[in-house]
């Protein structure tokens, strides 16, 4: 009997250690995902650093919702959100992709995106914002920007 097969959901993410971008299909997350260049296991159920040099592509090309959440790491509010933004990749892994942008380390990016206030979640399908939240947010709020 075949296989059933779904559709696939392509995001395009850099690897956490050697930088590479790389192609990953969140259908097949089962079967442990590694990067194309170092072979070094690719998580896509924890957010994924953004820079301003791959968020776009990311953005852009992602067959998912993604949630980018705008931080710094001196602020307060965006330490207390963490938890809540690390269990929503968690729990919706292989749904939606999440992403964390450093507002610090990219300025360019927060200015482009006119972020005023952190932490700002930004929510995107088909690569165009779909909706966003200022300030501190809860699960059910988070779970609102991806409808």
């Amino acid at each position: 009997m075949p296989e059933s097969t779904a559709a696939a959901k392509p995001v395009t993410v850099r690897c956490l250690f050697c930088e590479t971008l790389n192609r990953v299909d969140l259908t097949r997350l089962a079967n442990r995902p590694k990067c194309a260049q170092c072979g070094r296991p690719i998580r896509l159920d924890v957010p994924v650093k953004a820079t301003e040099s791959d968020f776009d592509r990311t953005v852009q090309t992602a067959a998912v919702p993604v949630l980018a959440d705008f931080y710094a790491d001196w602020c307060a509010p965006c330490r207390m959100m963490a938890p809540t933004v690390d269990s929503l990749a968690h729990d919706r892994a292989g749904e939606i992709l999440v992403l964390k942008v450093d507002t610090d380390a990219n300025p360019q990016l927060a200015q482009r995106f006119g972020i005023r206030g952190i932490p700002t979640v930004i929510s995107f399908r088909d690569g165009k914002e779909h909706r966003r939240h200022v300030g501190a947010a809860d699960r059910e709020t988070l779970d609102r920007l991806l409808v």
